[in-house]
């Protein structure tokens, strides 16, 4: 196993929960109403693509940047503040840090939002990071996880990509890697060479290790 790419928001963090805040004060702005059900349609995709479905589910006349730009500024306050970890996120990463396992973090979300989160979680444990608005495309397409992989000079079948949502995981299987998937707001189903768990209390470095063979 060459390295574990970690997912950030619902996988390492808890922050699906503060990004349902944000959304709400934010569509609330734009005149509308939002609950779960709406972010459900959201999770796991990029600022644009959320910034796209209010404005077309409110009807308002706001530019889709200066949405995005809210919904980073009510993310950035929040996660500056407090940084809520997944159960069992830091007990891994530990583990693989204390066996010299190279880990990465590969999010959809901005480098703005990144920032404070590897500052709260420990910038030692990660050898880099991709952020939503550095790549081309963002999941479920594979760029993010293939452009991690290629900077660590890895090969994407002896790296794992753990993952809470679906568009993470079609972007993990789609790059070659072997995924594990960890449902959070979203369930997701079994399927061939993919493996579900319920938390990352589940994850060890052992069975990591036994994925890949």
């Amino acid at each position: 196993m060459q390295a574990v790419l970690f997912d950030m928001d619902g996988l390492l963090v808890d922050s699906e929960r503060v990004w349902l805040e944000v959304e709400f004060e934010v569509v609330a702005r734009l005149g509308g109403r939002w609950d779960e059900e709406h972010q459900k349609a959201l999770v796991g995709g990029s600022l644009s693509v959320a910034a796209d479905y209010m404005l077309e589910m409110t009807g308002a006349d706001v530019p889709a940047e200066e949405v995005g730009r809210w919904m980073l500024d009510g993310m950035h306050e929040r996660l500056s503040e407090s940084v809520p970890l997944m159960p069992g996120a830091k007990e891994l990463l530990a583990e693989l840090k204390d066996a010299g396992v190279t880990a990465a973090l590969v999010s959809s979300s901005h480098r703005r939002l990144i920032e404070p989160v590897l500052d709260a979680v420990g910038r030692e444990f990660f050898a880099l990071s991709v952020a939503g608005d550095e790549v081309a495309r963002t999941k479920p397409d594979p760029e993010p996880y293939l452009t991690a992989v290629a900077r660590l000079g890895a090969v994407p079948g002896r790296c794992v990509v753990l993952e809470d949502s679906p568009n993470g995981v079609a972007a993990g299987e789609a790059a070659g890697c072997v995924t594990v998937a960890v449902p959070n707001v979203l369930p997701i189903p079994p399927a061939p060479g993919r493996t579900v768990v319920g938390s990352l209390r589940e994850v060890t470095l052992q069975r990591l290790l036994s994925l890949v063979g």
